[in-house]
C-alpha cells in the first residue's frame, strides 16, 4: 500500500502499487463481515456497476476479490 487516500463507515480506500505489473490502482477494501444482507447486496451491485462502466473520463474498472 503507498497511501491511504479515504474511508467511510465499512470502506477504505488506498493507493496501491501491484507488484505484477508496477502499475498504482486505488483498493477498496470493505468490511463485509460488518454488514447486513442488504449493505452487501448493495456493495456487490456497486462492483457490478462499476465493471460495467466504460468511459475515457472514468478509471478503469480492474477485478474483485474476497479475503
Amino acid at each position: 500500500m503507498v497511501e491511504k487516500l479515504g474511508q467511510g463507515a465499512f470502506s477504505k480506500v488506498y493507493k496501491v502499487q501491484r507488484t505484477k505489473d508496477d502499475h498504482e490502482y486505488a483498493l477498496k477494501m470493505v468490511k463485509v463481515k460488518e454488514l447486513d444482507k442488504k449493505e452487501v447486496e448493495n456493495a456487490l451491485n456497486e462492483v457490478r456497476l462499476m465493471a460495467s462502466i466504460n468511459s475515457p473520463f472514468i478509471t478503469q474498472y480492474k477485478e474483485a476479490f474476497f479475503d
